[in-house]
């Protein structure tokens, strides 16, 4: 059984719809990426899913539920947490009352700081600067905070959109093996990411959305060997 199941989702803004009837799965254990120019409708699947956008019709299946109503905080309890684009970060607040907030829905204080000493361990700069506030980390600082806030609430899956925007080449080769070892200790990912050849390097299956609807789905490295996806996405 597929951990999120999407059936038929339909998404307006006013009198615009962005989302014209997508369909799509994510088994356990997956890295899924999802690629398209933008404009597309990336960014709203995934706020559509994460509970801040409510679709116009369709469905949204998690671990068999139907969660289409559910409200966003509901959703994080029940184990599914977003990276936002642009990392979102409080900048006044430091490192550690960020993550602090990832936790929010966890009720037991043992667990919320064996979540601090497991995001410590994955990105070691965030523990150097605990005490810092977010607003003065560099770009690649603040997407691992984005990151570490999302995996402070244990997620069993973790939609991140668009990761590598505006990091040097450096920085996103570590961010990209971020996602590679946090997927390997467990956790699924929903992956969206303007860097389709990156995305495509590390995801099992992906999805390509055009103006709101999947044109093509398949294997990540048939997609990657595709002719016309590397001309139409990964500049080649």
């Amino acid at each position: 059984m597929a951990l999120l199941e999407v059936k038929d989702l339909k998404v307006y803004y006013g009198v615009i719809q962005a989302l014209k009837g997508i369909s799509f799965h994510v088994d356990k254990g997956e890295i899924v990426a999802l690629i398209g120019s933008n404009g597309a409708g990336k960014t709203t699947t995934l706020h559509t899913l994460s509970g801040l956008l409510q679709p116009r019709s369709g469905e949204i299946l998690y671990n068999g539920k139907n969660i289409t109503k559910v409200p966003g905080h509901k959703i994080v309890s029940m184990g599914m947490a977003q990276v936002p684009e642009g990392r979102r970060v409080f900048p006044d607040l430091t490192v550690a009352q960020n993550l602090r907030l990832g936790a929010y829905s966890r009720k037991d204080q043992a667990e919320t700081e064996a979540s601090f000493e497991y995001v410590y361990k994955r990105f070691p700069r965030l523990k150097e600067r605990q005490n810092q506030a977010a607003g003065t980390l560099s770009g690649g600082e603040q997407q691992m905070l984005a990151m570490g806030r999302a995996l402070m609430s244990h997620p069993d899956i973790i939609l991140m959109d668009e990761p590598s925007m505006g990091l040097s080449p450096i920085l996103v080769n570590e961010i990209f093996d971020i996602i590679r070892e946090v997927h390997e200790d467990g956790t699924t990912v929903l992956l969206v990411e303007q860097n389709a050849k990156k995305a495509l390097a590390i995801a099992d299956r992906a999805y390509v959305l055009e103006t709101g609807t999947i044109s093509t789905e398949g294997k990540a490295s048939d997609l990657l060997g595709d002719e016309s996806i590397r001309k139409a996405y990964l500049g080649e």
